[in-house]
Order: C-alpha cells, then structure tokens, then sequence
C-alpha cells in the first residue's frame, strides 16, 4: 500500500470518526435541548395564566368563570399556524388548577377534578414555595404519552391559595426533533462529502508532488538533464534542492575521476609522440629529419590542445541542467552563419553546400551553444566528403520539434562504427589525412541537443554518405 492510499485512508478514517461523534453527540442533544427551551416558556405561560384565574379561584367561580369560559372558547378555535414548514391546527395542553390543600378544583380535560394532586411533583414543590415541575405518561409503557408539567402558585392579596399547572405533550416535539436532525444529518453527510473530496484533492496532490521526485530521481539515475521541481509546497521543494544538491556532489566525484581517467588515455598517444620526437632531435639529424619531426611535435601539441579545449567545452554543457541563456534565435540564420564561418575550409576541399532553409525556424535557446554543435557537425561531414563533393542541409518543422539534417557525400560510415560515434574520443580517420579527431564533437553536439529538449541521431544515407539529424524543442 502506497503512502498516498494510507495518507487518504487515515484522514478518512479521522473525519469520519470525528464526524460520527459530532453528529452523534448534537443530535442526541436535540430532544433534550427543545423540551429546555419549552419548558422555559411553559413558566411564562404558568405564570400568567395562574394570574388570570387567581379572582376566579379567590371567588369560588373557577369551574365556571371568566378564566374557565376563555379556555373553552379557544379549544373551539383552531390557530392555522406554520412554525418552520410544520403545521399546527389544533391546541394541544391541559391545564388544572388545585386549591391550597393540592386538591383538584379546575381540570380543562375534566377528568382529575376533585382528586388530590398534593403528592404531585409539581403541586407539591410550588406548595413549598419552591419551583414544580414534572413529566408523567398518561400509559406508564408509552413514551409517546409523556406530558410535561409547569406549575406556579396564585397568589390572592399575599397568600397562596391554590397552583396552576399547564402541560404540553412531548409528543408535539418528534416533528421538530426529526426535523432538525434530518438537516443536521444531511448538512454533515454533505460536509464529510466535501471534506471527503478535499482529501482526495490533498491526496491527488501528494502522488502528484511525490512522482515529481520520482520522475526526478529516475531521470537522474538515467543520465537525462533534469531540473529539481519547486512547485510541490516548501517541504517538497526542499526535499528536491536537497537531492539536486546531493547529486551534484555525487555526480561531481565521479565525473571528475571519469574525465581524469579519459584524459590522461587520449592525452598519453600524442604525449608519447612528443617525447620520442623531441628526444630524437637531441641528436645530430638530417635536416628533413629534423623538420619532420618538428611538424610531429607541433601536430601532436596542436592535437592535445584541442583534446584539453573541446573536453572542457563538452564538460561545461554536461554539467548544465538548463538553459542558462535563453534568447529568441532564428535556426536558418543561424546555420548560414555556421556555414559562412565555414568558407575556408570548405574552398580548401572545393566543396558547395545546399542549403534548403528559406523561411523563418524561430525557437528559444543559447545560441552560443547551438553555434558550437552546428560547427562541430559540419566540421564532420567536410573531413568525410570527397573534393568537389556536395554537403546537403536541410530544415523541417513540427509541432514540437525543428529537426536539423546535414548529409555528406562520403563513403559512410563503417557498420560497427554506428553504435559508437557518440562515445567521447572515438574517432574514425579522415579520408583526406588518415588522421583522428579528438572525438569529442558529436558527444558535445549531443548534450547540447538533450540540454534544449531534443536529441540527436547519426546514420547512413540509403542514397549514400552520413546523415546527422539534430532535433530540436521548438519552445
């Protein structure tokens, strides 16, 4: 199991744990907090209603009063009201009033009138002086007939003379609390819904973040040019400097030992020729023995010169991850320049070049670097081509890439030679002299391929000669 599944597992199992308890929790406290907050307007009314039948009570005309005759009047009347979307259409309390002994002396439901209601909760705390208060069923086994009682004294010139007790049925609350808890349960699925979705989005991003370092390390560990990423929040972002960082230490090591080992191989062939050749013209030598070897030395020396100017252009452009001098280039203006830097030598063999490049191939990249590989490539195809020989060079354009191609004329290139070309210091003789070249431009013209997003191919012409293709990022 990866770490992004487990990431999103954990967090889901903590939000729908915390969910649960909090969901749980409020609504368990719904039917208890709506018979508080009733209860607290039953006082109210207790009160006030044992305001109004105090005359009735003190003058012995309770039964049938005033107070009696108002409470009858409004059973008969029907209130048509909507309390948030739930109907009410009929009055739904009882009411009875007990004189100072707790016997019953008014019941709206005519039911209790005359029984002795003193042992009663709320008759008797109110007889105390104290706050009553009571909730009974009418069927000891059904909740459903659960009725709450709220008493208050009445009170005739300074004494109590009896209690008023007003109830209202807790079956009148279910609605409200089934209600409330259908939208407290609908907005909590709908947060764990978001916050599921949030997660996702949290998890998305992490796999995004971490394959970014992946793609990284592989490409890496596969040679490619790449740059850390530093797009993934600050934690990912210093995690990637910090392996960028490693790497190039790393990489720095090696490459150093593996250059030192290449350049003291390719540098101990000419160096022996000048220490033979200088050697012998300590002796007392013809002179065209002398001149020959003079032309041996200064060849060899102009040789490992080249050798030590090339191996630090090509270690320059393999240490660089990206371009550091991005400019806007036109691609066919810069190949007629190479080309033209090219004049002497290409008079010197008598060669012509075609070039089919006549609209525009712009792109962004170093123009510096791009000069030097073109150079280095077309250095290449004048050594293999035959005097009087034609050098072909052609542009094309896709979507994503410009593709450079030159193509000599020569005898191509030996097969077992193909799958070599690219390998620092391997070189094959020049037909014109016989003689090696360093061996180090097509593996510069590679790197500087790869470091503007493309790549670079060597091959035999089916028609005849070589053909180099350089592909090019057109961005």
């Amino acid at each position: 199991m990866n770490i992004s599944v487990r990431f999103f597992l954990g967090y889901f199992f903590v939000l729908g744990l915390t969910a649960w308890f909090v969901l749980n929790t409020v609504t368990d406290e719904i039917s208890p907090g709506l018979r508080q907050a009733r209860e607290e307007t039953q006082v109210d009314t207790a009160y006030l209603l044992a305001e109004l039948a105090a005359p009735d009570l003190a003058n012995g005309r309770i039964a049938d009063g005033a107070f009696s005759k108002a409470l009858q009047e409004t059973k008969q009347k029907a209130p048509q009201a909507e309390i948030f979307g739930i109907r009410k259409e009929i009055f739904d309390y009882r009411i009875y009033v007990t004189d100072a002994a707790g016997k019953v002396v008014f019941d709206s439901d005519g039911q209790n009138i005359g029984k002795d209601f003193s042992e009663k909760n709320d008759v008797l705390r109110v007889l105390k002086g104290e706050y009553g208060a009571r909730t009974s069923k009418d069927v000891p086994d059904d909740p459903l007939t659960s009725w709450m009682y709220v008493s208050a004294p009445i009170l005739w010139q300074g004494n109590c003379i009896g209690v008023l007790s007003f109830a209202k049925p807790n079956v009148t609350l279910i609605p409200y609390v089934d209600r409330m808890t259908g939208r407290i349960r609908s907005s909590g699925f709908y947060m764990l819904l978001f916050s599921s979705l949030v997660g996702v989005l949290l998890m998305v991003w992490l796999v995004w973040s971490i394959n970014r370092l992946i793609r990284y390390a592989r490409d890496v560990s596969a040679g490619l040019k790449a740059s850390p990423p530093t797009d993934g929040g600050k934690q990912f972002s210093e995690l990637a400097q910090a392996l960028a960082a490693m790497r190039e230490r790393l990489e720095g090591k090696q490459y150093i030992e593996k250059y030192v080992q290449n350049l003291a191989h390719e540098m101990k062939s000419p160096l022996t020729a000048i220490v033979s050749a200088s050697e012998l013209l300590e002796y007392d030598l013809p002179e065209a023995e002398r001149q020959r070897f003079t032309t041996l030395v200064q060849e060899q020396a102009n040789h490992l010169y080249l050798i030590i100017e090339r191996m630090l252009s090509l270690a320059k452009v393999e240490q660089l991850q990206h371009i550091q001098d991005h400019q806007a280039i036109d691609l066919a203006a810069l190949v007629r320049q190479t080309v033209e830097s090219r004049h002497a030598a290409l008079q010197k063999r008598r060669l012509s070049v075609n070039t089919l490049a006549e609209e525009t191939y712009p792109l962004h990249g170093d123009a510096f670097l791009l000069r030097q590989a073109f150079s280095n490539l077309l250095d290449n195809a004048i050594d293999f081509s035959p005097e009087n020989g034609i050098i072909n060079i052609t542009l094309e354009k896709t979507a994503e890439k410009l593709i450079l191609k030159i193509r000599d004329h020569g005898n191509g290139t030996p097969g077992y030679a193909l799958s070599q070309v690219f390998d620092r210091f391997y070189s094959l003789p020049r037909p014109a002299t016989g003689r090696k070249s360093t061996g180090l431009g097509l593996p510069f013209a590679r790197e500087v391929a790869r470091l503007h997003g493309g790549d670079i191919h060597f091959r035999n012409h089916p028609e005849g000669g070589a053909e180099v293709v350089m592909e090019i990022g057109a961005g």
